[in-house]
């Protein structure tokens, strides 16, 4: 790990029983980016970034986040934040419940930036979070996250589901906190004009490997005039499983 990557994992692999979830996977995140993470679904997204985050502990291989092992004690943790694809809240508790909440457990926790933006989004601080509609929902979880002032965020499918204007709206609240915070951002989905829009470097992940990686720029520059979209689909195709990898074992044992 260096300076230049807020995610570096080598063979990192997750197991659950009998099948991976992700196998054998060695890839770097760059620092200072908002980096879309792209591919089909079971190419491990999800719980890679689980695994970054420290809610799942990895089978095999390494994973460092900022240099460190995840979630490896109060300050580690709080130098990230995470947003899951069905927005987190509780829906009993009102937006001010949530940030007073976020208070409590962030010692970085930024209370000016909280309410400002709750109030610039026109979340009603009195209203339960179970009434917010998903794209509010979505708002109000991205707030609790960056107004722990994070170095890294981290961003698991947080549109999924969202009508195309919640969509864009929270793509550009995105945008926008990268842009102010200076913070590094790791945004997964599976639309890939959605991350064009956002991100400045994109990976994509195939069977838990780097298919492809670079900069949008370099990527459009590279795709000579097709859409980025093309380029990225080019390279979902699954490879066949390493020799001697748990994949090809489950492959030539019949297993899932």
């Amino acid at each position: 790990m260096t300076n230049d990557t807020v995610i570096e994992t080598d063979g990192l692999g997750r197991r659950y029983g009998r099948r991976w979830a992700l196998s054998e996977c060695t890839l770097s995140v760059p620092a200072g980016r908002v980096v879309g993470l792209v591919g089909p679904n079971g190419a491990g997204k999800t719980t890679l970034l689980r695994l970054a985050v420290g809610l799942l502990r990895p089978t095999a291989g390494t994973v460092r986040v900022l240099g460190d092992r995840p979630a490896a004690g109060p300050a580690q943790l709080g130098r990230v934040g995470f947003v899951a694809q069905e927005a987190p809240v509780y829906p009993n508790l009102s937006v001010a419940d949530h940030l007073r909440l976020g208070a409590w457990l962030n010692e970085r926790w930024d209370r000016g930036l909280a309410e400002r933006r709750t109030a610039r989004l026109g979340l009603d601080p009195h209203r339960r979070a179970g009434r917010l509609s998903g794209g509010q929902r979505a708002q109000l979880a991205l707030t609790l996250a960056v107004a722990k002032r994070p170095e890294l965020l981290v961003l698991d499918e947080p549109a999924a589901g969202l009508d195309p204007l919640a969509r864009r709206e929270f793509l550009e609240e995105i945008a926008g906190v990268a842009a102010e915070q200076g913070v590094s951002v790791v945004l997964s989905s599976h639309l890939v004009p959605d991350l064009e829009r956002v991100c400045d470097a994109l990976i994509v992940l195939v069977a838990s490997r780097v298919r492809l990686a670079g900069t949008v720029e370099s990527l459009r520059r590279d795709a000579g005039g097709r859409s980025l979209e093309d380029v990225v689909v080019d390279h979902l195709a699954p490879d066949p499983p390493a020799a001697g990898s748990p994949a090809a074992d489950a492959a030539r044992e019949g297993r899932p």
